[in-house]
C-alpha cells in the first residue's frame, strides 16, 4: 500500500495525506487517529512504504485482540522457563520489527502495565523480555492508532499521560467519510469493480436515486461500512442496477427502527448461504470479533453463533 493507492478527491484528506507523506520520511513516532473504518492501517502501511525503512518489516498488532495473560510475552518476548508453559525462547513482536516499523492498532486498549513498558522502549530503545536479566536494544519505529479520545482517557487515568504525550508528537487525524462526501461515488465505483472481479460476477451498479440516497447517509462505519455494502450488493445483486428499495433499511430510512430483515428480498431471490456468511462477517467486524456482542447483534445465542461460524468454516 502506497499513498498513490489511497483513493480520494477530498481536499481535506489530500491535505492530511500530504502531511503524512512528509512525516513518513522522518523517524518520529506517529499517532494516527480517526473513527473506526477511516483507514488508519492503510495510512500506516503507506507511511511505512514511503519511509527509509520501507525494505524492513512492517508488523501490525491489534492491541484489543492481545490476550491479557500473554500480551507482554507477545510484544516483548520471553526466555525459556520465564513462566509455566514457556518451553522455548520467544523473540516477541518488537524484536520481529527490528529495523522496521511496529504498528499498534487500538493503542487505547493496551493494558496500563504494558503502556509503561512501551514508554520505556520509546524513550530508551530498550526492552526487557520476560525472564531476561539484560535489556535488549532495538531499532523500531512505532506507529500507533486509535478511534478513542486518548487525552480524555488520560485525564480519567485510563491511559498513561506520559505515553500519550510521547506518542502525540506528530498526530495524523483522518476525516470521517461524512466529511469527504466527494469520495463516496469514487469509492462506490472502485469497490463494485473490485468485488465483481474478486467473486467473478457481473458488475452491479447503483441507479441515480440510490446514489443520491447514499450521498445523504451519515456513514457511521465510514469506508468499511461502504465497502461492506458494495460487497453485499455485488454478491446478492450481481449484474443488476440497484435501486433505493434494494438498500438496507438503515440506508433507505435513516433514523427509523429496522424491521426484522435489513435487506429487501430481490425479485430473483438470494443465495441464503452467501447471505448468512455475509451477515456473520459483518457482525464480527462491527464488534471487532467479540462473539458475545456479535451474537446479540444477530439476535442469537453465542452457542448458535459458534455453530453457524463452524458451518460456514469461519471459526
Amino acid at each position: 500500500m502506497r499513498f498513490d493507492d489511497i483513493l480520494t478527491r477530498s481536499p481535506v484528506l489530500e491535505a492530511v495525506l500530504r502531511s503524512a507523506h512528509l512525516i513518513a520520511q522522518t523517524d518520529a513516532s506517529v499517532l494516527i487517529t480517526g473513527e473506526s473504518g477511516t483507514g488508519k492501517e492503510l495510512v500506516a502501511h503507506a507511511m511505512h512504504a514511503a519511509s527509509p525503512r520501507h525494505q524492513q518489516p512492517f508488523i501490525a498488532v491489534n492491541c484489543a485482540a492481545l490476550p491479557e495473560t500473554l500480551a507482554e510475552s507477545l510484544l516483548f518476548g520471553h526466555r525459556k522457563g520465564a513462566f509455566t508453559g514457556a518451553d522455548n525462547n520467544h523473540a516477541g513482536l518488537l524484536t520481529a520489527a527490528d529495523g522496521g516499523t511496529l504498528f499498534l492498532d487500538e493503542i487505547g486498549e493496551l493494558p496500563l502495565n504494558l503502556q509503561a513498558k512501551l514508554l520505556r522502549f520509546l524513550e530508551s530503545g530498550e526492552i526487557l523480555p520476560l525472564g531476561d536479566a539484560q535489556a535488549k536494544r532495538l531499532n523500531v519505529r512505532v506507529f500507533a492508532a486509535t478511534h478513542r479520545d486518548l487525552f480524555t482517557l488520560a485525564e480519567r487515568g485510563e491511559f498513561r499521560r506520559d505515553l500519550f504525550f510521547r506518542l502525540n508528537i506528530i498526530p495524523v487525524e483522518l476525516p470521517a467519510l461524512r466529511e469527504r462526501k466527494e469520495d463516496i461515488e469514487l469509492l462506490l465505483n472502485h469497490f463494485l469493480q473490485q468485488f465483481a472481479s474478486q467473486h467473478q460476477l457481473p458488475r452491479a451498479s447503483f441507479d441515480k436515486p440510490a446514489r443520491q440516497q447514499l450521498l445523504r447517509h451519515t456513514w457511521t462505519g465510514n469506508v468499511r461500512e461502504l465497502r461492506n455494502l458494495c460487497e453485499r450488493c455485488s454478491i446478492l445483486l450481481a449484474g443488476r442496477e440497484i435501486g433505493v428499495t434494494n438498500l438496507p433499511h438503515e440506508l433507505r430510512n435513516p433514523g427509523e427502527p429496522a424491521h426484522s430483515t435489513s435487506f429487501s428480498l430481490p425479485m430473483h431471490g438470494v443465495n441464503l448461504d452467501e447471505l448468512e456468511r455475509d451477515l456473520l462477517n459483518q457482525a464480527l467486524e462491527r464488534t471487532q470479533n467479540n462473539k458475545t456482542h456479535a451474537a446479540k447483534l444477530l439476535g442469537i445465542s453465542r452457542d448458535a453463533l459458534n455453530y453457524r461460524l463452524k458451518k460456514q468454516l469461519l471459526a
